[in-house]
């Protein structure tokens, strides 16, 4: 199977001041109002792989309540991804590299 190399793309709201974070040591930009979801997904195909399955992992309820979307901070900890919003500064791990 191929994969894009982004899920997501922007089609609106490009105009919101944009906001530097880190995506498995790479520089990125999301912007101000992105949830931490929407930030790593339109710069990768997926947040994660599921720990058991190892399938690729997107998200699934979009509010919090299936915990499809965790990802890991740098500094160790777990965010949701669906209702966390980014921060300038925020890095994160997902082992995947770029896709």
């Amino acid at each position: 199977m191929i994969e894009s190399t982004v899920l997501l793309h922007r089609v609106a709201e490009a105009h919101r001041a944009p906001v530097p974070f880190t995506l498995d040591g790479e520089s990125a930009t999301a912007l101000q109002g992105d949830t931490v979801l929407t930030a790593i997904l339109t710069h990768r195909a997926r947040l994660r792989r599921n720990e058991f399955s190892h399938e690729p992992r997107a998200g699934f309820c979009l509010m919090g309540a299936c915990q499809d979307c965790w990802v890991q901070a740098a500094s160790g900890e777990r965010l949701r991804a669906c209702s966390t919003f980014v921060v300038a500064g925020m890095a994160f791990v997902t082992g995947e590299g770029a896709a």
